[in-house]
């Protein structure tokens, strides 16, 4: 099964201002989810990050996920 999964206020906590760099994530999502990925499905990680601001979160996001340990398939940017 293909699951997508939205990051900000589902696997982490982001502040107003939408400085993604300060979000702080949801470690019992994060494993859940893990374990979805773990258990054969794939995980795509579909975001609106940067869809307003045209700013280029890729990398950041990236390192979060590494940071947080988060497993995926996919990342997506440009969620409507």
């Amino acid at each position: 099964m293909i699951f997508y999964v939205d990051i900000d206020e589902t696997v982490c906590t982001t502040p107003e201002d939408r400085d993604y760099t300060k979000a702080v994530p949801k470690v019992e999502r994060i494993k859940k989810i893990n374990q979805l990925r773990d258990d054969g499905n794939t995980i795509i990680y579909w975001t609106a990050r940067g869809t307003g601001s045209g700013i280029n979160w890729r990398s950041a996001t990236e390192k979060q996920f590494e940071d947080w340990g988060v497993k995926y398939d996919g990342l997506k940017f440009g969620k409507p």
